[in-house]
């Protein structure tokens, strides 16, 4: 059976490449995207009552790691890259159909010239022009779950850095993208295979090439470059 999956949006993010990007949703609630709609579904009505909830479920495919063949295996990067666990105990992006899921908050549904009606959300993890598949609203008497057990990623809090970010350099960003930089900076945007105290690391956030360099659990940041 063939099925029919078409994007009705895609994401307006400050990450104009993969490198950089939270793991996971709602790590980093001050990263502010914009959902914009393909102009056949910039109708409002189509979202009428969304005003009411404060979050949304957002399902999109992961379009830069779309492949041919899958493995039902994978490397978290949460355990360091080096242990396997099943594709389906993960969110590995390779995936046998390469469909994320994210849960992010509303931060204002607005109307533009431009684009028509779009929503502006908070704590997103997608690239800048990801194909967006549908949206549903967060509903907690459903979908919270207190008692659910974590996994593997009950760790995931370890993982934080320290982030030294010299006032002069964050001085160069805009004043909305300062604390949302070092969000994304203390969860550690390094592959899992590269930990290697003497290499500089870039890191293209919006229209700026972050340097930075990681030793032992510090992050510090030696050069913002508008590019």
């Amino acid at each position: 059976m063939d099925i029919t999956v078409r994007p009705i949006a895609h994401m307006k993010s400050d990450f104009p490449t993969k490198f950089g990007i939270p793991r996971q949703s709602g790590l980093a609630y001050s990263l502010h995207s914009t959902i914009v709609f393909a102009p056949e579904y910039r109708n409002p009505d189509a979202l009428r009552g969304l005003e009411d909830f404060s979050h949304i479920w957002i399902i999109w495919q992961f379009s830069e790691a779309v492949r041919e063949e899958w493995s039902p295996t994978v490397r978290p990067p949460r355990l360091g890259g080096n242990t396997r666990m099943g594709v389906f105990a993960t969110r590995s992006p390779f995936r046998p159909n390469a469909i994320g899921l994210s849960c992010v908050k509303i931060v204002g549904i607005e109307q533009t010239a431009e684009h028509g009606t779009v929503i502006r959300v908070a704590g997103a993890d997608l690239m800048d022009g990801t194909p967006i598949l549908d949206i549903k609203p967060y509903i907690p008497y459903s979908d919270c779950v207190p008692e659910a057990l974590e996994g593997f990623t009950a760790t995931a809090g370890d993982f934080l850095l320290q982030v030294e970010f010299p006032d002069n350099l964050l001085q160069i960003l805009p004043e909305d993208k300062r604390k949302a930089a070092i969000e994304v900076l203390s969860h550690d945007p390094r592959p899992s295979y590269q930990r290697k105290p003497d290499r500089i690391y870039g890191l293209r956030f919006s229209e700026f090439d972050i340097r930075f360099t990681v030793e032992q659990d510090t992050l510090s940041v030696i050069e913002v470059k508008k590019v």
